[in-house]
């Protein structure tokens, strides 16, 4: 069993939905902690976990039950540890810092070698609301995403997707090495860079030829040489692609109070959404509002819908549409 080290203040169910795209059976534990029977390699890819830890246990949050339980099943010494303590959303009202010396203490007891600087294991002291969960750290994901930054990119525009967010909504698209990624409203390819950046194979379409230039840029800039994509004008009510090619399919609908589209949003999503079932059989769309009934309509199961707040005046909310699933439509998570 593993746990799930969740990033964000209230993104838990998102990073729930994110996880399993790597990981088995996952379930939430505690706010800000998920567990996992088994964690794929893959797992290093996630934005919204930092660690994945092979369970030593769980129990009380406090420092005298964590210490007790480490006392109890902790492993045989094998080289070198650290220990880090952490209070997840502060929540626990303990003192990390104490944890860290009564843990390492333990293992130090124990014949462990205490090795802040370059350990050859990490254990993590979890604590919560709930409880206290204690793991070896197994994966440690990659938090590089500030060198991708909307504003360092070639191309940039406002309202640009945060590349964290956008390696999320690739990752529950279902990027990975061989799979086949479309984004059908690329805009300056945020989208289409993360899954890029995941081995998967992806083609970016937008409407607009400024938007297409830019996705080029933005793709040659940010993807190693050997990376297979394109990025091609085309209406996303008539893609240029063959039926059932793709793995899945990723876009950011436009907003309805910035929206330059010409005719009804509705009409567009609606006409979106039929079109992207002719090509793919998984979804992720990204929007201001629910558009669950009108996937309905168009012969997707609303797998998950979920909210994430954004600032006062915009809540993003994540649908995973899917073809031939049994739904398990879950609003809020």
């Amino acid at each position: 069993m593993y746990v799930l080290e969740l990033a964000g203040q209230n993104d838990d169910a998102l990073a729930r939905l994110e996880a399993a795209s790597c990981c088995s059976a996952v379930k939430p534990l505690a706010p800000g902690l998920a567990t996992a029977r088994e964690v794929s390699d893959r797992a290093r890819t996630l934005a919204l976990t930092h660690t994945a830890c092979r369970q030593v246990g769980t129990c009380e949050p406090t420092v005298e039950a964590a210490r007790a339980l480490l006392e109890r099943a902790a492993p045989e010494p094998d080289g070198s540890a650290s220990v880090r303590a952490r209070d997840v959303r502060g929540l626990a009202g303990v003192s990390t810092r104490r944890a860290e010396r009564a843990l390492g203490g333990v293992l130090s007891e124990l014949g462990w070698a205490i090795d802040l600087e370059t350990p050859a294991r990490e254990l993590r002291v979890l604590f919560s609301a709930e409880l206290c969960a204690v793991g070896w750290v197994a994966v440690r994901t990659d938090r590089a995403f500030r060198a991708r930054r909307p504003t360092a990119r070639p191309f940039f525009q406002p309202g640009s997707m945060a590349p964290m967010f956008a390696r999320a909504m690739a990752n529950i698209a279902g990027a990975r090495p061989g799979a086949r990624i479309l984004d059908p409203m690329c805009g300056t390819g945020g989208l289409a860079l993360e899954a890029g950046l995941l081995g998967a194979s992806v083609l970016g379409t937008d409407v607009q030829w400024k938007m297409v230039r830019g996705t080029r840029q933005n793709l040659a800039w940010g993807l190693p040489a050997a990376a297979d994509w394109q990025a091609v004008r085309a209406d996303v009510r008539a893609l240029p692609i063959e039926d059932a090619r793709l793995t899945g399919a990723v876009f950011d609908a436009p907003y309805g109070r910035q929206s330059k589209v010409i005719g009804r949003l509705d009409a567009l999503i609606g006409a979106a959404l039929s079109e992207t079932a002719r090509v793919t059989d998984r979804l992720v769309l990204i929007a201001d509002r629910s558009w669950a009934g009108v996937a309905r309509d168009r012969g997707w199961t609303v797998s998950a819908q979920l909210e994430r707040p954004v600032h006062g005046s915009l809540t993003r909310f994540v649908h995973l549409l899917e073809r031939g699933a049994g739904e398990h439509n879950r609003p809020n998570g």
